[in-house]
């Protein structure tokens, strides 16, 4: 991985700052936010999707550099330093570049990249979650860690958005092992948690001191529109893949569990990965009211469901006398890191 020195040599040489990042996945909430925060914009983009961000003057990024696959980003490193970007990851970067080339890439990037190891690890993830103090779901190593009425959430590795995830008994799923018609060694199991699905989106500023609760959601994804088809067609809603999101306000007596699960992970954060997360974050979470809240998964960066929010939420008009989506805040804690002379703390 590139060490914080690099990354920091680059830095001081640049004149001014530009904010890039990928066409793709929340890129027009970042455009949008890094402009109404003075920034200039470069946007790394496909070249036939170039027309869809031209569609909306007020996101479109200031600089295009067009590639025919997000896989050559880093071969484009030398021009996005010449422009003089600072990159914000999010998770098509993750996916179409992979974690060990992003942690490689000698350009900065907004937060701190030993977020995304730890966050593109499972066990690790689970590691962090724990430490924090949160409640996790069980997890499943082995055939013999499962009974036959186990209720098993079965994942695929990777950011694939829900992708062929699926519901299933252990003793089925033992039986489909045997067969040949999974292996273990491709997924990740998890017991499987009845309840309500919150997404809360974090923010911890170093400028401030704080961790923030900008915004919440939650994912709209295939299964939810199981009711709607015949009886014999329920096995093709067997799946999880996230195709849009809604936003969601918890009832208030329950914001004291979502901050306090926020702060937990930011200060574990700080003893496992110097100087922790930096920036934006979501909880992946399940509410059951008899056992509270679960914490599945945590998304070290900036996520969809943010997209929400061009102009803030119900909880960031709260913290900010002006619009303030998650894109923007990015944006205003580089800012605020400029006029401080802090950049290089925000940057890695």
């Amino acid at each position: 991985m590139i060490s914080r020195d690099e990354i920091r040599e680059i830095l001081r040489e640049y004149k001014t700052i530009r904010i890039s990042t990928l066409c793709s996945h929340s890129a027009l909430q970042i455009f949008h936010g890094a402009k109404k925060e003075g920034f200039e914009t470069v946007g790394i983009c496909l070249e036939d999707r170039v027309h869809v961000y031209e569609s909306f003057p007020l996101a479109k990024p200031d600089y295009f550099i067009t590639t025919s696959s997000f896989d050559e980003l880093p071969e484009l490193t030398e021009k996005l330093r010449e422009l003089n970007s600072i990159i914000i990851p999010h998770a098509s970067l993750i996916a179409h570049v992979g974690v060990n080339k992003v942690l490689e890439m000698a350009i900065p990037m907004f937060g701190n990249r030993l977020s995304l190891l730890w966050e593109s690890n499972r066990e690790k993830q689970f590691q962090w979650l724990k430490e924090a103090g949160l409640k996790v779901p069980r997890t499943y190593s082995s055939l013999e860690d499962m009974s036959e009425e186990d209720n098993l959430f079965v994942k695929f590795h990777g950011a694939k958005g829900g992708e062929g995830y699926f519901i299933i008994k252990g003793g089925k799923l033992k039986r489909m092992v045997e067969a040949g018609e999974i292996s273990l060694e491709n997924v990740f199991l998890q017991e499987f948690i009845p309840g309500v699905r919150y997404y809360p989106h974090y923010f911890n500023s170093l400028i401030f001191d704080r961790v923030e609760l900008l915004s919440m959601d939650k994912r709209v994804e295939t299964i939810d529109e199981s009711y709607r088809g015949w009886p014999e067609m329920f096995d093709e809603f067997r799946d999880y893949t996230v195709s849009g999101n809604i936003p969601v306000i918890i009832r208030e007596s329950l914001l004291k569990h979502i901050i306090s699960m926020g702060r937990k992970v930011v200060e574990t954060s700080k003893k496992l990965f110097y100087p922790g997360i930096v920036g934006p974050f979501c909880l992946e979470t399940i509410y059951n009211p008899k056992r509270g809240f679960f914490t599945f998964e945590i998304s070290a960066r900036i996520v969809a469901g943010t997209n929400l929010f061009p102009n803030g939420s119900f909880y960031s008009w709260y913290i900010f006398d002006k619009p303030m989506s998650t894109g923007r805040r990015i944006a205003y804690e580089i800012r605020l890191a400029l006029e401080k002379g802090k950049l290089e703390e925000v940057v890695y």
